[in-house]
């Protein structure tokens, strides 16, 4: 493919008072109903641990809490392009609100893992609206000088709900049943749902656009048959000696072919505009490289939040709300730094901070491939700021970068891909993460080890492979540059 650019534009024209405003509401509720739902899916992340024991499962079993929540997203997603075409702001953000809501009630009820699980399959499909509807709507309101300084201050609300989750979590799980990370979360939810019925406005023109059945099943079997076989591994290896019923090697095989398929049928659709994603926006050298990036940011992300707290309670022997405590300052100072980095971005560009962040990430990680039994907790604090920081440095221009490099019609199409690759890369990461830590740990019990010398070799392991695959995210950074030009501009190069 061959790269696209845009013509340089001046600066868009002030937008009158009324307008603004409108914009600014709707945004604000956007961030909101966001905010609830992010704070919802890192609730979960210091739970883990303490529903293993619970509810007595392994953790390749609870990590399908997460798994099965970023793996629906990732199916649903893709559907997203083809609903934010067809339907107005104000319907499809009550369709989404009101399905998460009905999720969360669901987990505020549930018995055991199976109906746990199934709520947050139905929270996740409501989540999975929500993200790309607020993505294409900033895209869409905002002109591209100011974009940066908005997705910082949406990336306030972003972080602060993952810096409180784990310390609302770890309080929640000291002092109450599980329940409650659900029951607390519930008339939240309610009261931004009835605050968007009531104040929520139309500012998109809704069109035509075909929805391709098949497109739709091959999506589903791409992604669930390459999470799924992932996954597998851990749970066979926590299973030592039971046949699984399918060898891990068969949805991965299915997946991969599927996802092949899926992809030729895009480029054969898009040509009609019929397309459920529209690959046209990887024409872009940019966006191809936000999207490898993102893509293995979030694998080593959500690796990671998936591992520190097995760690820090199963080998280190803190409690949930002491790791929830641990984990606080790293997301405080990602949510503070969301403003200064989306100026930095509109005045220098993506790559001066693309590159020290996405060094900053991996130095981290491979530092916690020296994690043990006797690593300080400081230490642990420390580094999980730093990759706060990194983090920080990386997030904001991925999305600007990425969203304002592709034309103004193929937003929906952008957010939704970017969405799918961000969900489905860090449920391969979590996925990965286990299984390389199950795996490893079930060897060196074997060997003779104690279980949490082993449980610690097996994180150190899993810590290395995350390591490896960071350095990929700093190749490209190097990658991504400044959009030139904004929404409407023809193709320089077309």
């Amino acid at each position: 493919m061959t790269d696209t650019t845009y013509d340089a534009i001046p600066a868009s024209p002030p937008l009158d008072a009324d307008t603004a405003s409108r914009n600014k509401l709707v945004i604000a509720l956007l961030l909101v109903s966001t905010f609830v739902v992010f704070l919802n899916e890192t609730i979960m992340s210091v739970a883990i641990p303490h529903l293993m024991k619970d509810l007595g499962v392994t953790a390749s079993a609870a990590q399908w809490l997460t798994t099965a929540f970023l793996l629906t997203m990732a199916v649903v997603i893709p559907i997203t392009g083809f609903l934010l075409q067809r339907i107005n702001t104000r319907p499809i953000f009550v369709l989404a609100m009101s399905i998460f809501t009905i999720g969360t009630a669901i987990c505020a009820v549930a018995p055991g893992l199976e109906l746990l699980v199934f709520g947050r399959v139905i929270q996740a499909t409501g989540t999975a609206i929500m993200m790309p509807l607020l993505m294409t709507t900033v895209m869409t309101l905002v002109p591209p000088e100011g974009r940066g300084k908005t997705m910082g201050n949406i990336s306030i609300v972003m972080s602060m709900a993952p810096a409180i989750g784990p310390t609302i979590g770890g309080f929640i799980l000291a002092h109450f049943d599980w329940r409650f990370m659900f029951i607390l979360v519930l008339p939240i939810a309610v009261g931004a749902l009835a605050l968007g019925y009531r104040k929520m406005l139309n500012v998109s023109t809704p069109r035509y656009a075909p929805l391709d059945v098949l497109s739709v099943i091959l999506s589903a079997l791409a992604f669930g048959g390459l999470v799924y076989g992932l996954s597998s591994f851990g749970e066979g290896a926590s299973h030592a000696g039971e046949a699984p019923m399918i060898p891990a090697w068969v949805p991965i095989v299915v997946g991969v072919v599927a996802m092949a398929i899926f992809i030729a049928r895009q480029l054969v659709l898009q040509r009609q505009d019929k397309a459920l994603l529209d690959l046209r926006t990887f024409e872009s050298g940019t966006y191809r490289a936000a999207i490898i990036l993102m893509a293995v940011a979030m694998m080593a992300l959500l690796g990671t939040v998936i591992l520190l707290p097995i760690y820090l309670q199963n080998v280190l022997k803190l409690d949930t709300l002491q790791t929830g405590l641990l984990m606080l300052p790293g997301g405080l100072i990602m949510g503070l730094m969301g403003p200064v980095v989306g100026r930095l971005y509109d005045r220098l560009g993506p790559t001066l901070l693309l590159v020290p962040g996405t060094m900053l990430v991996a130095g981290v990680m491979w530092a916690l491939t020296l994690v043990g039994q006797d690593t300080q907790v400081w230490a642990i604090l420390v580094g999980h700021i730093a990759m706060s920081v990194g983090l920080a440095l990386v997030f904001t221009p991925v999305f600007t970068a990425s969203m304002g490099s592709v034309r103004m019609e193929l937003y929906s199409h952008a957010s939704a891909t970017l969405g799918s690759v961000q969900q489905v890369a860090g449920a391969a990461g979590i996925a990965l993460f286990v299984a390389i830590m199950t795996i490893q740990t079930a060897n060196l019990t074997t060997e003779g080890l104690d279980q949490i010398a082993a449980l610690s070799g097996g994180i150190r392991l899993a810590f290395f492979v995350g390591a490896i695959i960071s350095l990929f995210a700093v190749v490209a950074a190097f990658f991504v540059r400044k959009p030139e030009g904004g929404p409407g501009m023809s193709h320089g190069g077309h």
